[in-house]
């Protein structure tokens, strides 16, 4: 199969996104100490934490397992994603964006789970006493590729479209 130049562009964004994660999470242990926040603004901290588990620390106590799950669940994730990726046509723009978002995202996350054992989060968005689990840059592009997936699947439903046998198959 042969790459349009969207599909080529949505993996040049990918591989940006996780070297822009990977030297922010550098940038975070080389700079913070653990645990300890550094106020930016009143509502945003920088505070550097070790996530072994999942989303919000999901069976982050769970004895160590989850590293190898999560890692297996992660590459067999990013690998679908990229087969997805490449085979969307070039009018698929916005798909293309929410796919490249996500397979930066979690291969951003991957390469922390096998190469630490745990991933590097270090944003901390939090009012009073009420605080947002701890995140990185790889995690706001996998929220902001779900955004935009949902706003394709809105805003483009022909895309979507299962084909039913009738003969009325999308180009």
């Amino acid at each position: 199969m042969r790459l349009n130049r969207s599909n080529s562009l949505g993996l040049l964004a990918a591989v940006m996104i996780i070297a822009v994660d990977q030297w922010t999470k550098y940038m975070a242990s080389a700079e913070l100490s653990y645990g300890l926040p550094v106020e930016i603004l009143p509502v945003f901290d920088l505070t550097l934490q070790h996530n072994t588990g999942a989303a919000f620390s999901f069976l982050a106590d769970a004895g160590g397992w989850q590293r190898w799950f999560f890692t297996i669940v992660s590459a067999v994730v990013s690998l679908v994603l990229v087969v997805w990726l490449v085979r969307l046509r070039s009018s698929q723009t916005l798909m293309i964006a929410s796919l490249s978002c996500i397979l930066g995202g979690a291969i951003g996350n991957l390469w922390d789970r096998i190469v630490l054992g745990y991933v590097v989060d270090f944003i901390s968005i939090h009012y009073q006493t009420w605080y947002f689990p701890t995140f990185n840059v790889a995690d706001m592009a996998i929220s902001i590729g779900a955004g935009l997936m949902i706003l394709d699947i809105v805003f483009n439903p022909e895309h979507h479209k299962n084909d039913t046998g009738s003969g009325d198959k999308a180009a």
